[in-house]
């Protein structure tokens, strides 16, 4: 993948604000470490950072093509997975290409077929082409949200770019947060609503929308949503259906110049991706496929099964990938180091994340850089076939609140009276729940429960969903790792959203359904394994060293967060309370000691961005 920027102004000069550009660009580094390249006129600077996938050497960016006279220029991240239709389309009608890459292809199609071009990709991705005879810009963002892509109107400019400390590096940008950046980080956090980029004033652009920005002002256009309409197959038609989709957007997404490896937890999804990639490589000759997993010292000690981690991983891995004959490696983390990298996490998210859930994906992405450039991963599975405890438990079905944080009041006390008077927790929270429910598709005579398992879906996919997908983007390319996500083929997404629960939930199992089309191709056993998240450290010592060095953090005068948190309600829950908050408050694997990293990834935060409440 890599790293966009740009900036659009009618007023001044951007020629001479280069050095400004220039500081853009370099945010993006880790992003793309292969290349770099900027694009400046008076009115319009396009900036990128490229980590080579696909024809290191023609894919250079920004890249400019003519039709003509007019000239186009295009800075791009992402893959194109159906890039060889394209490809042939475009040359059917008189196109003649100087590259292999898929830069080309996606420009060019731009060339073609204007801002509709986007209706035929099949990829992840977020790209902005200016039409320099038109004084234009057009923005675009893959369906799913696999790639990030803010924007912020500023004066006469807007200034676009893949993260948002590339924003931040434009003195027209303030890190100043309001009421509702508040609200984001610490009554949603680590979600965020759709569209809101936290910071005052700046946004994000959805999935499946683009917009075009001129002198005329900027038009916002969604392109693609779920469509709901009766499902017609029956039970072994749809089972099949799946399976070959999943198959062909595996297929596509092993499409690569550089060494690819997948993520292997031994659980349904990644496993799927495991088998199907190295019967792949196989059939191809290219060896014994690489894989990679995680685990933590000492993590066989202290783990305890419990209700949303039924089991250890670490059999599975083995048992997968010796079925397979992957050539494996595990990554073991410890306590000091998973600790010690919260704040370069946040760095590199940009924001408060998942603690130690993202630590632990941080770590493990650099030592798989060591091996790899591009991996598969499992994102999007759970959400698509109903995989999370929320698709299960009647509580958390009907929880009149977003499933993942069913006891959002449980927060409330965190925050300082002056400041629950001010953001009015329990109603943003509502508000956003409403907000959400509303644009829910819904069925003309779907049954009570089938409608409420549809929210559900919904609620996943476009609220919960994107923080994985962040998560996924921002630790891997803080090294420069690419990872692809066949769950998130946007024709499986579509094709199983209208798939009836009853037949998603088959045999009454999470992802019964993903379980009967996987069948032949992953072992019986590993098929019908109990789910169980993403790893984390069970360890004590990560507890300690995290609530140890909060409260450090939080008994300096120095500490931002004073301004927000009741610093008593949070030292009682320390000293007398932990073992009771092991309840998660947010998805499955954040309790009692996430909460306490995610305070000292939040102090961080607000110092390293000199952020300032307004």
């Amino acid at each position: 993948m890599c790293g966009i920027t740009g900036w659009i102004d009618w007023q001044q000069n951007l020629v001479e604000k280069s050095h400004i550009v220039a500081a853009m660009i370099d945010t993006l580094a880790a992003r793309g470490p292969d290349a770099q390249g900027a694009y400046i006129t008076p009115h319009a600077a396009l900036g990128h950072r490229r980590l080579s996938v696909i024809d290191p050497v023609g894919g250079a960016q920004p890249m400019i093509r003519f039709r003509g006279e007019q000239k186009f220029v295009i800075t791009y991240n992402g893959e194109l997975y159906n890039m060889p239709e394209l490809r042939q389309e475009l040359a059917d009608r008189g196109h003649v290409f100087n590259t292999r890459c898929d830069t080309e292809v996606l420009l060019v199609a731009f060339i073609e077929w204007g801002s509709a071009c986007v209706e035929r990709l099949n990829g992840i991705y977020a790209f902005g082409i200016w039409d320099e005879a038109n004084q234009s810009l057009f923005l675009a963002r893959d369906r799913i949200g696999v790639k990030p892509l803010f924007y912020t109107e500023q004066g006469s400019s807007l200034i676009f770019g893949s993260e948002l400390k590339t924003l931040l590096a434009n003195p027209l940008v303030r890190p100043e947060i309001d009421e509702e950046g508040l609200a984001e980080v610490f009554m949603l956090g680590p979600a965020r609503t759709p569209g809101n980029g936290v910071f005052r004033g700046v946004k994000e652009l959805k999935p499946g929308h683009s917009m075009i920005y001129n002198r005329q002002g900027k038009v916002i256009t969604k392109y693609w949503a779920l469509e709901t309409k009766p499902h017609t197959d029956d039970f072994d038609a749809t089972a099949a259906k799946v399976r070959e989709l999943l198959i062909d957007a595996t297929t596509r997404q092993l499409v690569s110049d550089v060494p690819i490896c997948t993520l292997l937890s031994g659980g349904l999804d990644s496993s799927a991706l495991t088998a199907l990639a190295a019967m792949s490589n196989k059939q191809s000759g290219l060896g014994s496929l690489a894989t990679y997993s995680v685990d933590y010292v000492d993590n066989e000690l202290y783990f305890k099964a419990n209700s949303f981690q039924p089991n250890s991983d670490s059999p599975w891995v083995r048992r997968v990938s010796e079925y397979f004959g992957t050539c494996h490696h595990t990554i073991v983390l410890d306590t000091p180091e998973l600790a010690a990298s919260l704040r370069p996490a946040a760095l590199a998210r940009d924001l408060p994340g998942m603690a130690d859930i993202d630590t632990s994906l941080y770590l493990f992405c650099r030592e798989i850089k060591k091996g790899a450039t591009v991996a598969l991963s499992g994102e999007c599975a759970d959400e698509i076939f109903g995989g999370y405890p929320w698709f299960q438990r009647e509580e958390m079905i009907n929880a009149a609140t977003f499933p993942w944080s069913p006891q959002p009041e449980i927060r409330i006390p965190w925050l300082k009276p002056e400041i629950q008077h001010r953001i009015k927790p329990a109603d943003y929270v509502a508000q956003r729940y409403s907000e959400a429910l509303a644009e829910v598709p819904h069925l003309p005579g779907e049954d009570k429960c089938s409608a409420r398992m549809r929210e559900i879906f919904y609620l996943s996919l476009t609220r919960f969903m994107p923080t994985l997908l962040d998560r996924k983007d921002r630790m891997s390319m803080a090294f420069g790792l690419e990872v692809r996500v066949p769950f998130c083929d946007h024709r499986i997404v579509d094709y199983v959203w209208n798939v009836p629960w009853k037949l998603k939930n088959a045999h009454n199992r999470e992802k019964g359904l993903l379980r009967y089309a996987l069948t032949g191709i992953l072992p019986e056993d590993v098929l019908w394994r109990k789910k169980s998240p993403y790893p984390k450290t069970h360890n004590p010592a990560y507890t300690k060293a995290v609530v140890s060095e909060a409260f450090a953090v939080l008994n300096q005068t120095s500490s931002p967060l004073k301004q927000v948190l009741a610093i008593d309600k949070l030292r009682e829950i320390a000293e007398t309370n932990l073992a009771a908050s092991n309840i998660p408050w947010f998805g499955q694997l954040m309790s009692g000691p996430q909460l306490f990293a995610y305070l000292i990834q939040a102090d961080y935060w607000m110092r390293e961005y000199k952020v300032q409440i307004v």
